[in-house]
């Protein structure tokens, strides 16, 4: 009797750990079940603990059991939810090989992408990719609680426009060639983080009898992103199959960009003297482990924030009414940029998701949140500007990224 009490403590502490996990997550309708599930089984817990293990020398005993016990569960599961695999669509290849194709060229729009609602498949991807590499990140035991906070963010904001903005954004750039009379041209979307991949997108292209593909890497910085996207399309080997490959290259570089900060702030600012406006331009950016890999990504976002800054300073922006803010693992956060321009008397204050290429969780979300922590007067006016988005200059500079590698 005394051995099926240990077991039975054992398996329980066990299943609690196992579905604490499941409950941080699963999709959302089905979070309840398990917050159900764990309440039951963490109740039955503590009330085999009380009636159990009396005494000073049995329950000491039995909570470490139950701690333990609870870990491994937990950790299990954890491993077992990391491992999930990428199961989204690749096409068939089915152009033979040599086939030089019908002369056309395809434009293969790629970009970060994000679900619609919450999918943790983009960051598990990340979380391998970067163990594989040796770079640290989120410790295991905390990455339920990581991808526990992407879900809360998306329960908050209902959904994430990103990928119909991106596909607005093709549309918008497709348009753009068809109105110059380029009726050939072929255009395909694709995510590192969404359907379709990029991989799966040439192929397509291939399929469908391109002999040029250019891919327009719609990313602010070279970086990882960027990175494993290329790995990804090369692993197609379009020359075999007789079409040419370029890549646009980011768009840290484009001067054509930089002007749309200045341009959209004009326009939302109405009768507003441009010397009592505060413009906070919020990164993205990552981890300083993560700058000995990618020190591009820090540099490059860095240098087209600051670029911007002198734009507006040329454009009668007051400098100190200019500020760059970080979203996370860096410093400053976006709160105290916003307090040191009311403290300057600004009138109004405006803020960018600057190194996100269409609105997002972080958007739409995570950087307003921040910004909102500032301490200041309810009446001040705090604009939100956004991502890049559907704008007729964003797409004119991706536009100016392709035209010099079209045939």
């Amino acid at each position: 009797m005394q051995y099926i009490k240990w077991v039975l403590l054992a398996i329980l502490a066990f299943m609690l750990g196992f579905f604490v996990v499941e409950y941080m997550t699963v999709h959302p309708l089905r979070m309840s079940s398990y917050l159900l599930l764990s309440a039951v089984v963490g109740f039955i817990i503590v009330v085999l603990l009380a009636l159990g293990f009396k005494g000073k020398r049995m329950l000491p005993f039995a909570l470490v059991v139950t701690i333990v016990a609870f870990l491994a569960g937990y950790i299990i599961r954890t491993e077992t939810f990391l491992a999930r695999e990428d199961n989204r669509y690749l096409p068939e290849l089915v152009r033979e090989e040599g086939d030089p194709g019908d002369g056309h060229t395809a434009v293969v729009y790629f970009t970060h992408g994000e679900p619609e609602t919450y999918d943790p498949i983009g960051w598990i991807n990340q979380f391998n990719e970067f163990d594989e590499q040796g770079i640290p990140f989120v410790p295991l035991v905390a990455r339920p609680f990581f991808i526990h906070q992407l879900r809360n963010a998306y329960l908050k904001v209902g959904s994430s426009h990103h990928r119909q903005m991106h596909m607005q954004m093709l549309q918008s750039l497709e348009e753009a060639y068809r109105q110059e009379g380029d009726d050939e041209t072929q255009f395909y979307i694709s995510f590192l983080d969404d359907n379709p991949r990029p991989d799966a997108a040439v192929i397509q292209a291939l399929n469908d009898g391109a002999s040029h593909i250019i891919v327009s890497e719609v990313f602010l910085t070279i970086s990882n992103h960027t990175a494993e996207g290329e790995e990804l399309i090369e692993a197609v080997d379009v020359e075999k199959y007789g079409a040419t490959l370029d890549f646009t290259g980011p768009m840290f570089d484009s001067n054509t960009l930089r002007s749309m900060f200045v341009q959209r702030t004009r326009d939302h600012i109405g009768d507003t003297n441009p010397s009592e406006v505060g413009v906070l331009l919020v990164g993205h950016g990552q981890p300083d482990e993560w700058d000995v890999e990618w020190a591009t990504e820090t540099e490059q976002e860095i240098g087209f924030r600051k670029a911007i800054l002198d734009d507006f300073e040329e454009a009668g922006f007051r400098p100190d009414n200019l500020g760059l803010g970080w979203m996370e693992f860096k410093e400053p956060k976006p709160a105290p940029q916003v307090e040191e321009f009311a403290a300057n008397g600004v009138e109004k204050v405006v803020f960018f998701s600057a190194a996100i290429s269409a609105d997002s969780i972080h958007s739409q979300y995570d950087i307003p949140e921040l910004v909102h922590e500032a301490q200041v007067a309810d009446d001040l006016p705090i604009l939100n500007l956004g991502a890049w988005n559907d704008d007729p200059i964003v797409i004119q500079a991706i536009k100016e990224k392709i035209d010099p590698l079209m045939k």
